[in-house]
């Protein structure tokens, strides 16, 4: 019986979350279409700081980490294809790994390490200052001048980062490993274009930009409920790491069945 009550308060718990996580998302969705101009240069601003943050300063660390992957998937196909009756499906495996699960997934938990406690550390130390209540004395919506740019920006910073990760992986895999094996590149990039389909391309895309808006919204919502203490930032970035990778793989894995069944 304590058994079931536990789990009963624990799956209350986890709906009551994922509900306000939700209203957080609709209401920044609203926010951006349907707001007045009213305030609109000062949360563009805020947008494109974090567009900038997220996305343009997490290219390095994209970049070595897309190509040590790349260098990975390639050197095992090129390692395991002769046995196999050739290198003809090269461009299926990158199709299937990159494209399909590695670029969105690597892209997103890139942004969850980076951002996602960046985020909601930052509305965390604003609750306890109490620069949200200031916002709001004067006015101000603090869910459409703190939180719709936030989650925005990250959607936007993912989208853009899981196209350049997997482009890293598929030109660098080669130059690293496939060029010692003598491959035309040629060769290479049609055998990957040729097996990549408009459903793979879009999935991917599709993915990005919802990963990137789960982790925008749920590390706002967390940041959101930091009260007085400020012990609590750490708690609440804690669980917006966990509530973000947590949505982000079982959403992955309900798209995949979705399309790829």
């Amino acid at each position: 019986m304590k058994l079931l009550n536990f789990l009963g308060r624990l799956v209350l718990e986890r709906v009551k979350i994922l509900l306000n996580v939700i209203d957080i998302a609709t209401t920044s969705v609203w926010s951006a279409l349907f707001r007045s101009n009213r305030g609109r240069s000062a949360v563009v601003s805020v947008l494109l700081k974090q567009i900038y943050f997220t996305g343009f300063e997490a290219i390095p660390i994209v970049s070595w980490i897309a190509l040590i992957f790349g260098l990975i998937v390639v050197t095992q196909s090129l390692s395991i294809l002769p046995r196999f009756g050739g290198e003809g499906l090269m461009g299926e495996i990158l199709v299937w790994v990159v494209v399909r699960e590695a670029g969105p997934v690597f892209a997103s938990v890139i942004v969850i390490a980076r951002s996602g406690t960046a985020i909601a550390s930052e509305l965390g130390s604003m609750k306890v200052s109490k620069e949200v209540w200031s916002l709001e004395m004067m006015g101000i919506d603090p869910l459409h001048y703190l939180v719709m740019p936030r989650v925005l920006g990250t959607a936007v910073s993912v989208f853009v980062l899981t196209f350049y990760f997997e482009a890293v992986s598929i030109l660098g895999g080669y130059l690293l490993a496939g060029f010692g094996k003598n491959i035309a590149f040629g060769a290479y990039i049609s055998n990957v274009l040729g097996a990549m389909g408009f459903v793979d391309a879009g999935v991917s895309l599709l993915k990005s930009a919802l990963f990137g808006f789960i982790i925008g919204t749920v590390c706002s919502y967390h940041g959101l409920l930091v009260e007085k203490s400020i012990t609590q930032i750490p708690q609440e970035t804690t669980k917006a790491v966990i509530g973000s990778l947590r949505l982000v793989f079982v959403t992955d894995a309900v798209i995949t069945f979705l399309f790829f069944m």
